[in-house]
């Protein structure tokens, strides 16, 4: 498995598709993998140089004690795109990871080409603190089956819990093998998140991506950021929740793809 040493951990990576194609860097929400983004990397790599990696605290990368913060979080993505030997990128992600993104735009604006905020936030709202608060009690009491429970209402449509109902419930042992101890690390690294006022320093083309029906992170913040970005395009995808790379797959790559392509270098 590919691992670089990254400000004193090891950060797991994978790099899909061709090597001269434009890259994009997609970072995960906070109870994904890599392994998460298996309806995007298919499509997008058979166009683009696809960049996956699991953060600190996450999955293949090293668990170090925290406290993290999201101004870490964007330097490791910068020391990871260091060690690959990449400069400049498109960089983008969902929940979590887009607010790392957003955090990795402000630091490292001069490494960004583009910027993708899939489902994300500028700031932590007393009821987004209050919806996630059960998750870090969950995990603060080691119990996954709890921490699954309590993140599907928010995390996924109505109608993607119908028809998936059966795989949800399986879940389980995968959530089991969540590091409750790193995630309670970056959930505080969540709720102390906050840059609604630099918002307006962003002066690279951005896309931000909101479920119609994302009951935690949807089209109100969607709305905030992009009134504050000023090179920005807001895209409200009809009938998708929170979890949008599983609910809405196809729409979210076309505009993944399209975005990106219109930003590229060949594109001017």
């Amino acid at each position: 498995m590919p691992r670089v040493k990254v400000n004193d951990i090891n950060i797991y990576y994978e790099l899909h598709g061709p090597e001269d194609g434009e890259v994009l860097v997609l970072s995960n929400g906070i109870m994904m993998s890599t392994a998460s983004w298996y309806k995007q990397t298919p499509v997008l790599s058979s166009h683009l140089r696809l960049l996956l990696y699991d953060c600190r605290g996450m999955w293949q990368s090293d668990h170090p004690a925290g406290p993290y913060s999201m101004e870490q979080h964007a330097d490791d993505l910068a020391g990871l795109l260091d060690a690959l030997g990449i400069a400049r990128a498109h960089i983008g992600g969902i929940s979590y990871g887009s607010e790392v993104s957003l955090m990795f735009a402000l630091r490292h604006p001069e490494r960004v080409q583009s910027l993708i905020v899939i489902d994300g936030v500028p700031e932590v709202t007393p009821l987004l603190r209050a919806q996630t608060l059960p998750w870090r009690m969950a995990a603060e009491r080691g119990d996954a089956e709890l921490l699954l429970r309590t993140s599907v209402p928010f995390n996924y449509s109505e109608a993607y819990i119908a028809a998936n109902q059966a795989g949800i419930d399986s879940s389980v042992p995968l959530f089991a093998r969540i590091d409750m101890r790193s995630f309670v690390a970056m959930m505080d690294a969540f709720t102390t998140y906050h840059i609604t006022e630099q918002l307006s320093q962003i002066q690279c083309p951005t896309l931000i991506v909101a479920g119609e029906q994302d009951l935690i992170k949807g089209p109100r913040f969607a709305e905030m950021m992009a009134e504050r970005i000023p090179a920005c395009e807001y895209v409200l995808v009809p009938g998708a929740g929170h979890a949008l790379c599983l609910d809405k797959p196809d729409p979210l790559n076309t505009l993944l793809l399209g975005f990106v392509l219109k930003h590229s270098g060949a594109a001017g």
